[in-house]
C-alpha cells in the first residue's frame, strides 16, 4: 500500500494528470520559465488547500504532514519527466528518493526537501545535466532543498561511515526514476548497511539523542519549546521510529507493536502524541510563513485559539494548550524509557546497557525489590498491588541506594498509580515521602522520576494541578512542577555545600537552620496554589496548613512552612523594589519575618527560588542585595529595632572613609561639609571612596564620568559628577539607554554647592557587567551629548531598537502605587508597566514635570513586566501628602507607563 493512499480527496491538493497533461502541451519554446510558472501555481494552490484543511480540522497534524509530503512528490514527478524526456536525455539509469523526514512522509509547509539522486555508477556528464536542472527547478520553486548525488557504491560506502547519512537514507523513499535501482539500492543497503551493526546504530542514536537534549536545555519542560528538536519532541519519536526499524525492519510505527517494543495501549499513546506535536509544527509553519519550530510566546496564543483550546475560568486558553503540550511531552519521555527497556532486553547478552553506564555499587538493603543489572525492578507485575505504599518505596530506595529504576518498573508504577489514592493519610506513605523530600543527597533526579510515573501528582493532589502548569510569561522558563523540583535540588545542593561558590551566604547559614524538613516542605509548597486563580502566596499558606500534619510535620512546623508560603517573596521583593539605605525598610521587613530562624529559611528559599526561574535570572547584583538585606534585618533581629542611631552609623561610615583615603583632617572635612546626612546612609564604603576621589580629583571641571566594573554586583558602576539642574536624571537615564545599557539601580545625591554626585550600576541587555570599551566610550559620549542638549536625544531613543520584541506578546496593565507609609523621609513610588525601550526616561521625565526630586530608583525586570521604584520628595525636602498633588503624579505616571505620552522625554 502506497503511503499515501489513505489521504482523503488527494486530487484537491494537485491532480498530478493534469498538471503533467499541461505541462506536456506547453511549446518548446520558453518551456522551462511556462512550466515552471504551472509548478508555482500548483504548489501555491496546494499549499493553500493543506493550510484551509488544517483550519478545517487543526488537530489532524499527521494528516497534514503526509498531504504535505505528496504535494512535493506529484510536483518532483511532473518536473522530473519533463526535465529527463525534453530538457536533457539522459544517457544513463537515475534514482530519485525522498529521505530524512521527506522520506518519512511527513513535512510541515516551509520543511527542507531532502532528496538525494543516485546512478549505478558514477553520474555520466548528461546524467549530471538532469540532476543541475532538477535542482534549479525546485529552487525556482522556492522550495529550501537538502540533495545529494551518488553512485550506489559510494551511497553504501558513506552510510557505513556516517550515522547521519545512514539515518536518512533508513528513510528512503522511491519518489521517481529507474525502480530497479532503488530495488538494488534498498537490498544493498540492508545487507551491506544495516545487517550486523543495530548495535552500535542504537547506541550512535542515544548519544546523538542526549546531545541534543543538552543543546536545547535538557529538559521538557521550558516554557517557549522546540516542538521538532526539544526534549519530549518530535525528534525524539522519530528516534524512537528509527531504532526500530533499523533492529526490526518496521516501515510503519504501529508495527512496533507487532515486534513487542509497545503494547497497543503504549502504541496509542505515541501515536496521539505525535498527531498532537505534528499538529503543533504544522499551525507553527503556517502562522509564521516559514521553517519555524519553537513555540513562542508570541505564537503560543493563536495556535492554542487555532486548535480551538477556549478560556476556562481559572486559566486562559493558552495556559491549557501548553499544558497539554508539557503532558504530551511527558509521554514521549516515558515512551522512550519503556521503548529502551525492551529493546535492552534484546542486546542484554552481548555486553553492558545499551548507551548506560555500569552500575559498581551493591545496594545494602533492596525491602523486596529485585536488581536487574543495577536497576530496581520488580519481583513480579502484582508486587505494587499488593501493597500500594510501595509506590513510594521504590522512589525512596531508588535515592536512599544511589539506584535507577528500570524502565517496566516506572511503567507499572505509572499504571498502578492510582492505587495510592487510599494511602494518602498512611503514616508509612507519608514518612517515605518526607525521607526522599529531605535527602541529604540530591532527590531532585528520583522526584522527577516520581513525577514523571505520576505517582507524586496522585499522592499529592495539590500538587498534580501545578504538573505541566506554565506561565505566561517571559520570565519563567520552566513549568511550575519543573522549576519546585529543581529548587529542591538547588537547596539539597546548597546544604551539601557544592554551590558555595554562587551562593557563600546561603551555605553558611543553612547549618544554623534548626528544620531541615522545614525548608524543603517549603520549597515544595511555594508554589502550589499557582493557577488558581488568586493570590498564590495566601492560597498556598492554606495549602500548607492542611498538607504538613499529613506529612508529619509538628505544629510549630506546620506555621512555619505556612508562613513562609505566605511570605515566600517578602525577601526579593524587599531586595529589588526597596531602598535598603531607608531604615525603615530594614526595620519592617525585620518586624514581618520576627525571628532569626525564620530570616535564614526566608534566605535559602528566596535563593532557591529565584535560581530555578531559568538561566541568567540569578546574576551577582540579586546575590548582594539579598546578602545586604540579610546582615541588616539580622543586626537588628539580634540587637533590636534601638541599635546603633543614624548619626552613630554617620560618623563610624566616616571614619573608615577617612582610613581608606589617607586625607588630612581639613581636606575630609571639607568632603564632610559638602555632602548631606543621607549621601553618607545610602551608599556602601567602597563607593564613598570611589566617589570622594572623584570628586577630589574633579576640581573646577564641570562634568566627570567615570565607569568602573563593580564585580560583588554583577554590574559596572557609573558615577556623574556634574553641575545640578532639573532633568539630570531623565536625560542620563536616556543617554545609557541610547549606548545599548540597562539601568538597575540609580541613587541620586545634590552636594550643598550645587553639584550632583549621582551612582547608577549598569548592565548589558544580558544581565551582564557594561565593560566593553567600545560601549563604555558610546556612553559617555551619549551621556555628555545629553546634557549638553547636543543632537536630539528623542531622535535617537525612538531610533534605537526594540532589545525584546517578544514582550510585545503580553498586554500589561500599567499600574501606579504611591506610598508614604514605606519611608519615614520620602514618598515611595512604584510603577509596574511593560519593559520597553526608554521606560525609565519617560518616567523620570513625568516625574521632572511634576517637579519633585528623585533620591533614589531601583529597576527591576522580571521577563516582559519592569518594576520601577522611585524615593521622592517636593522640592523642598518634604514627602508629597498633598491628595490633588498625588493625583497628578500618579496620573503623569500611569501615561508614561502606558506610553501615551510622547514617544520618548527629549
Amino acid at each position: 500500500m502506497s503511503r499515501f493512499d489513505t489521504l482523503p480527496n488527494r486530487r484537491a491538493i494537485v491532480d498530478r494528470r493534469a498538471l503533467a497533461e499541461a505541462v506536456a502541451a506547453l511549446p518548446d519554446a520558453g518551456l522551462r520559465t511556462a512550466a515552471i510558472a504551472l509548478l508555482r501555481e500548483a504548489l501555491g494552490a496546494g499549499r493553500a488547500e493543506i493550510a484551509r484543511r488544517l483550519a478545517e480540522h487543526p488537530t489532524r497534524g499527521l494528516e497534514v504532514a503526509a498531504a504535505q509530503a505528496y504535494l512535493i512528490d506529484q510536483l518532483v514527478r511532473v518536473l522530473f519527466d519533463l526535465v529527463a524526456t525534453r530538457l536533457h536525455a539522459s544517457d544513463q539509469a537515475l534514482l530519485v528518493l525522498a529521505v530524512g523526514g521527506y522520506g518519512r512522509g511527513e513535512m510541515a509547509a516551509h520543511s527542507d526537501v531532502d532528496i538525494g539522486f543516485v546512478t549505478a555508477a558514477r553520474a555520466t556528464p548528461a546524467a549530471e545535466q538532469v540532476i543541475e536542472a532538477m535542482l534549479y527547478g525546485l529552487w525556482d520553486l522556492g522550495l529550501k532543498i537538502g540533495h545529494s548525488s551518488r553512485s550506489l557504491d559510494e551511497m553504501i560506502r558513506q552510510a557505513k561511515a556516517d550515522v547521519t547519512v545512514r539515518t536518512a537514507l533508513l528513510e528512503a523513499r522511491y519518489v521517481t526514476g529507474d525502480q530497479d535501482l532503488y530495488e538494488d539500492a534498498s537490498r544493498r543497503f540492508k545487507a551491506e548497511v544495516q545487517r550486523g551493526t543495530e548495535r552500535r546504530f542504537v547506541a550512535d542514536k542515544l548519544a546523538e539523542r542526549n546531545a541534543r537534549h543538552v543543546r536545547m536545555g535538557d529538559t521538557r519542560y521550558v516554557v517557549e519549546p522546540n516542538v521538532k528538536e526539544g526534549k519530549g519532541s518530535l525528534r525524539d519519536l522519530h528516534a524512537l521510529f528509527w531504532i526500530g526499524k533499523y533492529v526490526y525492519d518496521v516501515q510503519r510505527a504501529r508495527q512496533l507493536v507487532d515486534v513487542g517494543l509497545f503494547t497497543p495501549a503504549e502504541y496509542r499513546l505515541f501515536h496521539r502524541a505525535d498527531e498532537f506535536l505534528w499538529a503543533v509544527r504544522c499551525h507553527l509553519h503556517v502562522i509564521t510563513g516559514r521553517a519555524e519550530d519553537r513555540l513562542t510566546f508570541d505564537v503560543q496564543r493563536e495556535v492554542a485559539a487555532r486548535m480551538r483550546f477556549r478560556d476556562r475560568a481559572e486559566k486562559p486558553a493558552v495556559e491549557r494548550f501548553m499544558q497539554f503540550y508539557f503532558l504530551q511531552a511527558r509521554t514521549v519521555g516515558t515512551l522512550t524509557g519503556v521503548f529502551m527497556a525492551h529493546l535492552d532486553e534484546r542486546f542484554a547478552g552481548r555486553g553492558r546497557r545499551l548507551g548506560l553506564p555500569a552500575l559498581r555499587r551493591s545496594p545494602k538493603r533492596l525491602r523486596g525489590f529485585v536488581l536487574d543489572r543495577g536497576r530496581l525492578a520488580l519481583p513480579n507485575d502484582r508486587f505494587f498491588a499488593d501493597d500500594p505504599v510501595r509506590l513510594l518505596e521504590i522512589f525512596a530506595l531508588a535515592d536512599a541506594e544511589g539506584l535507577e529504576i528500570h524502565p517496566l518498573a516506572m511503567r507499572a508504577a505509572a499504571r498502578d498509580a492510582k492505587l495510592i489514592d487510599e494511602y494518602r493519610q498512611d503514616p508509612r506513605a507519608n514518612a517515605l515521602f518526607l525521607e526522599l523530600l529531605t535527602s541529604p543527597g540530591d532527590p531532585e533526579l528520583v522526584l522527577r522520576w516520581m513525577n514523571e510515573a505520576g505517582v507524586f501528582g496522585r499522592f499529592v493532589p495539590d500538587f498534580a494541578r501545578v504538573v505541566a502548569q506554565m506561565q505566561f510569561d517571559m520570565y519563567h522558563h520552566f513549568t511550575v512542577d519543573e522549576h519546585t523540583i529543581q529548587a529542591i535540588g538547588l537547596a539539597a545542593r546548597i546544604e551539601a555545600g557544592t554551590l558555595k561558590e554562587d551562593h557563600p551566604l546561603a551555605t553558611g547559614i543553612i547549618d544554623q537552620i534548626v528544620s531541615r524538613r522545614v525548608l524543603r516542605v517549603a520549597v515544595l509548597l511555594h508554589d502550589i496554589a499557582k493557577g488558581r486563580g488568586g493570590d498564590h502566596s495566601i492560597l498556598g499558606a492554606a495549602v500548607a496548613e492542611r498538607l504538613c500534619p499529613r506529612f508529619g510535620l509538628t505544629p510549630a512546623e506546620t506555621e512555619t512552612v505556612a508562613w513562609l508560603v505566605r511570605h515566600h517573596l517578602l525577601m526579593s521583593a524587599t531586595a529589588f523594589k526597596r531602598d535598603l539605605a531607608d531604615f525603615k525598610t530594614i526595620l519592617d521587613f525585620a518586624t514581618t519575618v520576627a525571628s532569626p530562624e525564620r530570616l535564614r529559611l526566608l534566605l535559602v528559599l528566596t535563593v532557591v527560588d529565584i535560581r530555578a526561574v531559568g538561566p541568567g535570572t540569578w546574576n551577582g547584583w540579586k546575590r548582594q542585595l539579598l546578602a545586604d538585606l540579610y546582615e541588616a534585618a539580622e543586626e537588628v533581629l539580634r540587637l533590636g529595632h534601638k541599635q546603633r542611631g543614624r548619626d552613630e552609623r554617620i560618623a563610624a561610615k566616616q571614619a573608615h572613609l577617612l582610613d581608606r583615603l589617607g586625607w588630612d583632617a581639613a581636606r575630609f572635612a571639607d568632603l564632610v561639609r559638602r555632602l548631606p546626612p543621607t549621601y553618607w546612609i545610602a551608599e556602601p564604603e567602597d563607593v564613598l571612596e570611589s566617589n570622594a576621589r572623584l570628586m577630589d580629583a574633579a576640581g573646577s571641571e564641570p562634568l566627570v564620568i567615570r565607569a568602573q566594573v563593580y564585580a560583588e554586583r554583577g554590574a559596572t558602576l557609573v558615577t556623574i559628577y556634574a553641575a545640578d539642574h532639573p532633568g539630570l536624571f531623565y536625560r542620563i537615564a536616556g543617554a545609557i539607554h541610547v549606548a545599548g545599557g540597562n539601568i538597575i539601580d540609580a541613587r541620586i545625591h545634590t552636594t550643598r554647592d550645587g553639584m550632583a554626585i549621582d551612582n547608577f550600576l549598569v548592565q548589558d541587555p544580558f544581565g551582564r557587567p557594561f565593560d566593553d570599551p567600545g560601549q563604555l566610550a558610546r556612553l559617555e559620549t551619549a551621556i555628555r551629548d545629553a546634557l549638553a542638549n547636543r543632537g536630539k536625544l528623542t531622535d535617537r531613543l525612538v531610533a534605537k531598537p526594540a532589545a525584546r520584541t517578544r514582550a510585545e506578546a503580553f498586554s500589561i496593565q500599567p499600574n501606579v502605587l504611591i506610598d508614604n507609609g514605606a519611608s519615614n523621609r520620602f514618598t515611595v513610588v512604584e510603577v509596574n508597566a511593560r519593559d520597553r525601550p526608554a521606560l525609565l526616561n519617560q518616567l523620570a521625565h513625568a516625574l521632572f514635570q511634576s517637579k519633585v526630586t528623585i533620591h533614589s530608583a531601583h529597576v527591576a525586570t522580571y521577563g516582559e513586566r519592569a518594576v520601577d521604584t522611585f524615593y521622592l520628595t517636593d522640592l523642598t525636602g518634604d514627602r508629597i501628602t498633598a491628595t490633588p498633588r498625588l493625583k497628578s503624579l500618579e496620573k503623569r505616571l500611569l501615561d508614561a507607563a502606558a506610553g501615551t505620552t510622547d514617544a520618548v522625554a527629549a
